[in-house]
C-alpha cells in the first residue's frame, strides 16, 4: 500500500530553511521593497541551481511565496513533505495537459491574493547562460491586473547545487557561498516574456558590477592561484621555455622589484614584447609592482607607438634585444632589456624571492591597488581612425574573465593557446589573465600566421582552448593536421565575421566547431560568445546559434536602439547595439569628450548594427562606420561584401567609401578572387542587391591581399588608402 502524502508543520519547515540557507549562503538582498507587502504578485527569476526557490523565498520572506517545482521533487519521499508544506505548485513533463494544469494552479494562487514565483527558463541552466524565458507566464497573467516582479539570482552558478561543468554539485571556493538576490521594479501584467528576460539581464549587470571586493585585483588573483597551484604547469612557448606557477610567481616578483627600482613614481610602464613566456611574465611583473602595463603595438608603426608613449607619459619600456632584432624595430627611448634584468637575479636573490612568495602572507606580496585602479591602457586598433587609449580597470578585466569562466568550464588540465599579441585586448585578457584566474596553463607562439608551428605547439602541450580570428583559422585548415588539433575542446574566433564556408571547412578538417564571439577593446573585451549546446534527457539547451555571435556573457546586458532617436527597439529589429555591464571601460585616456560621446545613459555605444532575437542571441549585421550615404540612402558595406564574397567562392573582399564630387561619396570594392571587374560587376548586377549598392566597374579592383592589422582584423584605413591609390594611379 503506497504511503499517503503528508506535510511537515510550516513553522518547522521555515525554521529548517532558515538554518539551511544561512549555513550555506551569505546573502545580499537588493530591492526587497518591490515585492508587495500584501496582494498578489508574480516573481519571475532566472534559474541557476536547485536551491533557487529557497533563495527567492528567503529573500522575500515577508511574504509566503508559492513557487513552481518539478513534479518528481514534489512527489519525492524526502523533499515532498517540505514542498507541500510550502504550497509549492508541481509542474511535470508528461504533456500539455500537465503544463496547463500547473499554469491554472499558479493563476488560481494569484487570484487568491498570493505571491507566486516562476522560473521562466523552464529548467535549471546547464550552460551558465540565461536561457530563453518561456511564454507560459504570459498565459498565467492573461486578463489579470497583477504586477510582475522581475528578479535575478547572481553568483549562484558554481555553488553546491548548480550544474557548472555539466554535472550536479559545484565546488564552492568559499563558505558560506555569497549570493545576491535582486528584485526589480514592478512591471505591468501584459509585459511579454522576452521583455521580462531583458530586465532580468539588466538586473544581472547591476549585481555583477557590485561583485568587486577590496583587494580582489589581478595581482592578488595571480598570487592566490600561484600558491594554490605551486608545482603545476603555468606557461610555455614555442621557444622551449616552461614555467610552473611557483616559478612564474618568483620570476614576476623579481621583475616587480626591478621595475619599482627603475620607474620610481611612474604610473605606467611600456612593454614592447611578443606573445611569449617572457612577454607574459613581464606583464605579470609590472602588475605585481603596482604599475600599469601598456603593451605597445609594434605593428602600428613608430608614429603610433610614439603617440602611445607620449599619451601614457611612459619613461621606461621593457623590451628584448633579440625581439627588436628579429622584428627589425629601433630601440625605444627608455629601453630596459629583459636579458639584462635576468643577469641581475643571482642565486641569493632567487632564493629570497622564493621564500617570500611561498611563506609571506599574501597581503604582504600584493601591491596597494584596488579593483577600480587602472590595470592597463590598450590602444584601439585604429582600423577606422586614430587609435585611442582605452583605460581598463582591474575589475573590468577580472569581471570579464569571471564571466567567461562561468560559461566555459576550465581547470588545471586545460591549456589556452595564446597566439594573439598582448597589445590586442583579447590577447591581454584571454591569454595573460584568463589562465591565471582559471588556474590553467597557457602556451604561446608570437606569430599567429605561422600555422605549422602553432599546430606543433598545440599537439606538444595538448592545447584545449584555441583563441584566434577566422583569418588565422583559414591558414590552420590548410597547414595543420587533425592529429595536431585532436586535444582541442573549444575553438573560439572573433575580431571579424566568421563565414559559413570556413566554419564548415574547419569542422570537416578537424571535427571541431568554431564558436564565434564578439567584443570591443572598450568592453574588456568580450561581450557575447557562442558555447557548445548541452543535451540531457529529452532537452537541449542551445548555446551555439550559427550566424550569431552568441549570447551576452553573464552580467553583460545588450540592447538595440534607433540610430537617430536612441530609443530602445523591439527584439528582432536591427539597430545600434549598446552594452552595459562591469566590463565597460573607465574611458579614453585624456579624452573626456570622446568618452562622453561613446556613452548613452550608462550604456556603451558599440557602433555596430545588430539584431537580438527572442532567445537573446546577437547577430551583427554591419558597423555604423561602415556605411556610405549615397543619394540620401545609407548603404551597408558588409552586406555588399557578403554577396560579392559568395559569388567568388568566399574569396576575401572589402568595400569602402570614396569622395565623389557629384554624390558626395561612392563605393569602391577591393577583391582577391581571380575574376575580372567586368565579370564581377555582371554577377553582382544579377543579384537582388539594389543598383545603388553596386560599385561601378571602374571602382572594382583586384588585389593580391587585403590590408590587415597585426591583430588579424581588416585594416579599414588601409583599404580606403589602397582604393584611393587605385582610383587615382597618377596621384
Amino acid at each position: 500500500m503506497p504511503l499517503m502524502p503528508f506535510e511537515i508543520p510550516l513553522p518547522l519547515v521555515r525554521f529548517g530553511i532558515r538554518l539551511m540557507v544561512l549555513a550555506l549562503y551569505r546573502f545580499r538582498i537588493v530591492g526587497k521593497e518591490h515585492v508587495p507587502k500584501s496582494g498578489p504578485a508574480l516573481i519571475i527569476s532566472n534559474h541557476l541551481s536547485l536551491m533557487d526557490g529557497f533563495l527567492i523565498g528567503w529573500a522575500a520572506r515577508h511574504r509566503r511565496v508559492r513557487f513552481m517545482i518539478f513534479r518528481p521533487y514534489y512527489e519525492h519521499w524526502l523533499s515532498g513533505p517540505f514542498l507541500r508544506s510550502l504550497k509549492a505548485i508541481p509542474i511535470g513533463t508528461s504533456g500539455p495537459r500537465d503544463l496547463v494544469g500547473a499554469l491554472k494552479a499558479a493563476r488560481a494562487e494569484l487570484e487568491a491574493g498570493h505571491v507566486v514565483c516562476i522560473f521562466a527558463e523552464g529548467s535549471v541552466s546547464r550552460t551558465g547562460h540565461m536561457l530563453p524565458f518561456k511564454r507560459g507566464m504570459e498565459r498565467v497573467m492573461q486578463g489579470l491586473n497583477v504586477p510582475i516582479i522581475p528578479a535575478n539570482l547572481d553568483r549562484v552558478w558554481g555553488g553546491l547545487f548548480s550544474f557548472k561543468g555539466g554535472t550536479f554539485g559545484g565546488r564552492p571556493s568559499r563558505w558560506p557561498w555569497p549570493v545576491t538576490v535582486r528584485f526589480g521594479k514592478p512591471l505591468p501584467a501584459s509585459t511579454p516574456a522576452h521583455e521580462v528576460r531583458q530586465v532580468s539581464a539588466e538586473l544581472a549587470s547591476e549585481s555583477f558590477g557590485e561583485r568587486a571586493e577590496s583587494g580582489d585585483t589581478l595581482p592578488a588573483r595571480f598570487i592566490r592561484t600561484a600558491r594554490a597551484n605551486w608545482g603545476k604547469f603555468a606557461m610555455a612557448d614555442s621557444m622551449g621555455r616552461e614555467l610552473t606557477y611557483g616559478k612564474a610567481l618568483i620570476g614576476a616578483s623579481l621583475l616587480a622589484g626591478a621595475v619599482r627600482k627603475r620607474t620610481g613614481d611612474d604610473a605606467m610602464v611600456g612593454l614592447l614584447l611578443p606573445a611569449t613566456v617572457g612577454g607574459a611574465l613581464a606583464n605579470l611583473g609590472v602588475s605585481l609592482a603596482g604599475k600599469t602595463p601598456v603593451n605597445l603595438n609594434f605593428t602600428a608603426g613608430k608614429e603610433a607607438m610614439d603617440a602611445a608613449v607620449e599619451q601614457c607619459k611612459i619613461r621606461t619600456v621593457l623590451t628584448s634585444k633579440t625581439f627588436l632584432a628579429k622584428a627589425k624595430l629601433d630601440e625605444p627611448a627608455g629601453a630596459v632589456y629583459i636579458e639584462d634584468l635576468l643577469k641581475e637575479f643571482g642565486g641569493g636573490a632567487k632564493l629570497l624571492a622564493a621564500l617570500k612568495c611561498k611563506l609571506l602572507p599574501q597581503a604582504w606580496l600584493r601591491p596597494s591597488v584596488d579593483p577600480s585602479s587602472l590595470a592597463t591602457v590598450i590602444f584601439s586598433s585604429g582600423s577606422t581612425g586614430v587609435p585611442k587609449g582605452v583605460m581598463l580597470s582591474h575589475f573590468n578585466i577580472v569581471s570579464n574573465c569571471d564571466a567567461v569562466l562561468e560559461v566555459f568550464n576550465l581547470d588545471d588540465q586545460d591549456r589556452i593557446v595564446g597566439i594573439l599579441p598582448f597589445f590586442h585586448s583579447f590577447g591581454f585578457m584571454a591569454t595573460v589573465w584568463l589562465p591565471i584566474l582559471a588556474g590553467c596553463g597557457a602556451v604561446y607562439h608570437p606569430v599567429p600566421t605561422d600555422a605549422k608551428a602553432i599546430g606543433e605547439l598545440v599537439q606538444k602541450y595538448k592545447g584545449t582552448f584555441l583563441l584566434a580570428t577566422p583569418t588565422f583559422c583559414g591558414t590552420f585548415t590548410r597547414k595543420c593536421t587533425p592529429e595536431q588539433f585532436a586535444s582541442l575542446r573549444y575553438c573560439v574566433v572573433g575580431a571579424e565575421k566568421l563565414r559559413d564556408p570556413l566554419r564548415k571547412e574547419f569542422q570537416e578538417t578537424f571535427g571541431k566547431e568554431l564558436l564565434e564571439g564578439y567584443g570591443c577593446t572598450e568592453l574588456s573585451p568580450v561581450v557575447a560568445i557562442n558555447t557548445p549546446d548541452f543535451s540531457f534527457e529529452n532537452e537541449t539547451q542551445v548555446g551555439n546559434k550559427i550566424g550569431t555571435v552568441g549570447l551576452p556573457l553573464p552580467g553583460v546586458s545588450a540592447r538595440t536602439v534607433d540610430i537617430d532617436t536612441r530609443a530602445p527597439l523591439p527584439l528582432g529589429q536591427e539597430g545600434l547595439l549598446e552594452i552595459r555591464g562591469p566590463n565597460v571601460m573607465q574611458g579614453y585616456l585624456g579624452q573626456p569628450a570622446k568618452t562622453a560621446e561613446a556613452m548613452h545613459d550608462g550604456w556603451y555605444i558599440t557602433g555596430d548594427i545588430a539584431a537580438i532575437d527572442e532567445d537573446g542571441f546577437i547577430r551583427i549585421t554591419d558597423r555604423l562606420a561602415r556605411f556610405s550615404k549615397i543619394g540620401g540612402e545609407m548603404v551597408p558595406h558588409l552586406k555588399i561584401e557578403e554577396v560579392a564574397s559568395s559569388l567568388t567562392g568566399d574569396a576575401p573582399c572589402a568595400v569602402t567609401g570614396l569622395p565623389d564630387e557629384r554624390k558626395g561619396e561612392r563605393l569602391a570594392l577591393l577583391y582577391t578572387a581571380d575574376v575580372t571587374p567586368e565579370d564581377l560587376w555582371r554577377r553582382l548586377a544579377e543579384t537582388d542587391l539594389p543598383k545603388l549598392w553596386i560599385p561601378k566597374q571602374s571602382d572594382m579592383h583586384r588585389v593580391d591581399a587585403l590590408p590587415v592589422l597585426g591583430t588579424g582584423k581588416l585594416d579599414l584605413r588601409g583599404v580606403k588608402a589602397r582604393a584611393l591609390e587605385l582610383a587615382n594611379p597618377s596621384v
